[in-house]
């Protein structure tokens, strides 16, 4: 019994160094994670700031940008849990704590397209995938819209992250983490179709509205890389949308109900920025949508 117990105690222990030792190297990876630099210098763009431009900027800033940088652009805490770390979204303005009387026009192209700062270093969780998408038109329209930001003063800190943490991060939990990691920050900037209630344009929306984050790349469904987040519906011609029309699409993403009474999650769908959308552009989502080969359902 002696013997047994002996064996028992030698397995158990080499298990608990053996987690100790992945660990730590995941600890070490998310570090070097955290403090990875990036040599990235954005394609020269001609910001255009006449009042159409602008107003073309803060449509699109609201729509896409407004959830995590606020309305005002004074910045939100994304995440702040001891047991994790602090994420905020920057004060994007001139006022204390904001990073706009520093960026320069390169660097909000940097930001926004590459998911890389000023300093070089990678945005954590910045949507830069889905961004990569702007065409130039909409990518200065943007920058000069948040050029135009009244200061707020709103200084949020520096993010920072536990131990485990860092282990998280490095094991794949918060999935692609780091926009900068994957994108092609050499390819040229995107062109986009006329705008207009058409599958082809509401294609660039989809792009650049970050879906396939959490309904897959083909959009047939999936569970986002979110710490509890559920399973999001397939959206291809066999998936929820089957029997909606354009108006059950347009007044779901206003109201957030869905055509059978159930209410979205706004944690995990942000239907109050999309739903910001011209009911046009909300129509082209759904007609690409519709368009899309049908696709068995891959969620639950």
């Amino acid at each position: 019994m002696k013997k047994v117990f002996k064996w028992v105690g030698i397995i158990f222990g080499v298990l608990v160094m053996l987690v100790l030792v992945i660990a730590g190297s995941l600890f070490i990876k998310g570090t070097n994670q955290l403090s990875k630099t990036y040599q990235v210098e954005p394609v020269a763009i001609a910001i255009q700031d006449d009042e159409g431009s602008i107003e073309r900027g803060a449509y699109l800033y609201q729509v896409s940008c407004a959830g995590c940088h606020g309305d005002d652009l004074s910045g939100k805490v994304i995440l702040d849990d001891p047991a994790i770390g602090y994420l905020p979204a920057p004060n994007l303005t001139a006022g204390q704590g904001g990073v706009g009387s520093n960026y320069s026009d390169t660097d909000y192209a940097r930001a926004i397209r590459h998911g890389v700062d000023a300093e070089g270093q990678g945005l954590l969780i910045m949507p830069s995938k889905a961004y990569w998408h702007f065409s130039e038109e909409d990518l200065s329209a943007i920058i000069a819209y948040v050029k135009t930001a009244q200061p707020v003063d709103n200084d949020l800190g520096q993010k920072s992250q536990s131990p485990l943490g860092k282990i998280m991060l490095a094991a794949g939990a918060f999935g692609e983490a780091f926009a900068a990691d994957v994108l092609d920050h050499n390819a040229p900037l995107a062109d986009a179709p006329d705008r207009g209630a058409t599958a082809a344009y509401g294609e660039y929306l989809v792009n650049t509205g970050d879906c396939r984050n959490c309904h897959g790349p083909d959009l047939a469904g999936m569970q986002s890389p979110e710490p509890g987040s559920p399973y999001s519906p397939n959206l291809t011609p066999t998936g929820v949308l089957t029997i909606w029309t354009a108006d059950d699409f347009i007044e779901t993403m206003h109201t957030g109900v869905t055509p059978y009474g159930r209410q979205l999650d706004p944690n995990f769908m942000p239907y109050e920025y999309y739903g910001r959308m011209d009911n046009q552009d909300l129509t082209a989502i759904f007609l690409y949508l519709q368009s899309l080969p049908a696709i068995e359902s891959t969620s639950k």
